[in-house]
């Protein structure tokens, strides 16, 4: 018998909160228990080996078998609802990587529900039509986005577009990760395995540049049913061959020479069912026979296929800098690493802290790098790369988001008594700031809630979220908030409560890092905040980037939420230009810069309330 091997991780709150001290079994197909296993600090359990089928079966088309072995686990933990993950595939020599995703029970929930998880054989086995639609000539592109962007995080519907399942969001590189473990063998070459990748992160970046299925009027950017997208299981495991590949290229696509969209990626399994695009079981083929990932591609795809990166990645914190830090590396872009881990620590406590100068990339800076990079099944270098400097990134977005949101509660002074309005779309004030708050809370913990923007107007956004929250509950998905909706959004936000540890905030946060001199006057602070570009800000404040990086000392175009900068004050013009995000309203924008919605709309000849992201606005000053 050969061996696999599987390893646990109990996380919650998009990774930002390990929970240390669930207790796992590990079952055979006929429930006996093999393993008895309790989550350490880092919510993660030891790896533990596994007997299953030769790798060989896995490699071979022929075979008509199933080429590996599958086992059970049971996850359950003090306050949190159960999880059960049935018929988990271990191959070979192959690492298994469980997300345990456990949710808090609510307030005055006497027993623990469980939530089941049954993991499908992966879809390359699969017998069914597999022709999903798509634009692969750019001819045929209705142009929705500017550029080609990585989606963070990624919004997929867990059944066929008009069905009435759920949504979750993901972040890519998990996604891509998860699909790759549901379409595919671990155990196949290298080449075989790096094609297959480019083609699935490829094929969701179509969707999302085309806009597929948001044109339409659905919440989501994919599915994850074969028939009309790629295999997704959420709540699978993923293997360490697959997540090594990801973590390196998941910014990276197909496209035709001479275009900027990316290519639609079709694909099937080629033996069972075929289809104008990639053959599965063909690249090991031809993997096998020495060819590349870019040679494989070209064999299925236009010979004029190319590679692509692009580095534009949604909510991103901060922009990769390009060049790997590393032992010896200086300068602005270390700080900001060191910042980053030094409050992930707080939730990490197995991160060692960094006594390095700030700026100075030394031993403990390394150190911490590591750790985190072997917490989060990273490759452990010490070096900061693409993949682990968005994963930093994505981690400390998540802690600081949590713990902002723990504060704020107590500001919004949330009781136990729920407000007595009714509210639907287009309600307006404090109780729909109240319902957004309990959304967005209650949307770090459970994934198929999405969050929403607190700016106290019952729109779309928000309706779809009290649905989706409904629908998780058992309510009648209406979209109306009445009383067994209150009550049902504060039961679930109690037990957040009552059932979490948050960390709180650094009571000392760090000074700022580029303090700068007294500028009689001609200046004004600003406090960095997610999303901010020099760029955005210079076209804000009616500067320029060189003027704001002159006055602050800035080397680069980095910059770090909370840090403070100096405005420069030119002469005043009567209005100045700001580009929208999103999330963004007029009734945000006339609240942020002290003007009024009607002023802003006289000044841009506007007729209505509705804008664009990347429309440039002029605002009243």
């Amino acid at each position: 018998m050969a061996i696999g091997y599987l390893t646990m991780q109990a996380r919650t709150a998009h990774d930002a909160l390990p929970l240390p001290g669930v207790r796992v079994s590990v079952l055979d197909d006929e429930q006996n228990r093999i393993y008895e296993l309790v989550t350490d600090e880092s919510g993660e359990t030891k790896r533990v080996a596994l007997e299953t089928m030769d790798k060989s079966y896995s490699q071979n088309e022929n075979f008509t078998g199933t080429p590996y072995i599958t086992y059970n686990v049971l996850a359950q933990a003090e306050g949190f609802d159960s999880v059960s993950v049935s018929d988990i595939p271990i191959f070979d020599g192959e690492s298994a990587i469980l997300p345990l995703v456990l949710v808090p029970m609510q307030g005055q929930q006497r027993e623990q529900t469980q939530t089941q998880i049954t993991v499908e054989a992966p879809a390359v086995s699969m017998e069914g039509e597999r022709e999903p639609e798509g634009f692969s000539q750019s001819s045929e592109f209705p142009q929705v986005l500017r550029q080609v962007a990585v989606p963070n995080p990624i919004t997929v519907h867990l059944g066929t577009p008009d069905s009435y399942a759920s949504n979750v969001q993901v972040s890519f590189p998990d996604y891509v990760k998860n699909v790759a473990s549901s379409e595919i063998y671990p155990t196949w070459p290298e080449n075989a395995l790096r094609a297959n990748i480019y083609a699935i992160i490829t094929f969701a970046l179509n969707r999302v540049y085309t806009e597929w299925y948001r044109a339409k009027g659905y919440p989501f950017d994919i599915t994850n049913s074969t028939s009309y997208d790629q295999a997704f299981v959420y709540g699978r495991p993923t293997y360490e061959s697959i997540n090594r590949i990801v973590d390196e290229i998941f910014n990276e696509y197909v496209r035709r020479q001479g275009q900027e969209a990316p290519y639609f990626t079709s694909f099937c399994n080629g033996t069972t069912t075929t289809c104008r695009g990639m053959s599965q079981w063909g690249t090991v083929t031809l993997a096998n026979q020495g060819y590349s990932p870019l040679r494989i591609l070209r064999y299925y795809y236009p010979d004029d296929v190319e590679i692509v990166e692009t580095n534009i990645i949604t909510n991103e914190l901060s922009s990769y800098p390009g060049t790997p830090l590393r032992i010896g590396s200086t300068g602005l872009d270390v700080q900001t690493i060191q910042t980053w881990l030094g409050r992930i620590r707080r939730n990490y406590s197995a991160i060692p802290a960094i006594t390095d100068a700030p700026g100075t990339f030394g031993d403990s800076t390394r150190a911490a790098v590591r750790k985190f990079q072997s917490i989060f099944g990273l490759s452990v270098d010490g070096v900061v790369g693409k993949s682990t400097w968005f994963k930093i990134s994505s981690l400390y977005t998540a802690v600081t988001k949590l713990a902002e949101l723990n504060s704020e509660g107590t500001n919004l002074g949330i009781g136990t008594v729920p407000p007595a309005a009714v509210l639907r779309q287009g309600a307006r004030g404090q109780d729909v700031i109240t319902l957004q708050y309990l959304l967005d809370v209650i949307s770090e913990y459970y994934a198929d809630i999405p969050e929403v923007t607190q700016d106290g107007i019952f729109g779309g956004g928000t309706k779809q979220a009290v649905t989706a929250f409904q629908r998780r509950m058992g309510l009648v998905a209406d979209g109306i908030v009445g009383p067994a909706t209150w009550n049902a959004l504060y039961r679930t936000y109690q037990g957040i409560l009552q059932n979490v540890s948050v960390p709180n905030p650094d009571p000392n946060p760090a000074p700022n890092p580029n303090p700068t001199p007294d500028t009689g006057g001609s200046s004004f602070s600003y406090t960095v905040k997610s999303g901010d570009t020099l760029w955005l800000l210079a076209n804000r404040f009616g500067t320029s980037v060189d003027a704001i990086k002159r006055l602050n000392g800035l080397t680069s175009d980095n910059l770090q939420i909370g840090q403070i900068l100096q405005i420069p004050t030119e002469q005043p013009t009567g209005f100045f230009n700001y580009t929208v995000k999103s999330g963004d309203t007029l009734w945000l924008l006339a609240n942020r810069f002290g003007t009024t919605v009607d002023a802003i709309k006289r000044l841009n000849g506007l007729s209505s309330d509705d804008l664009q992201i990347g429309q440039v606005l002029r605002i009243p000053n």
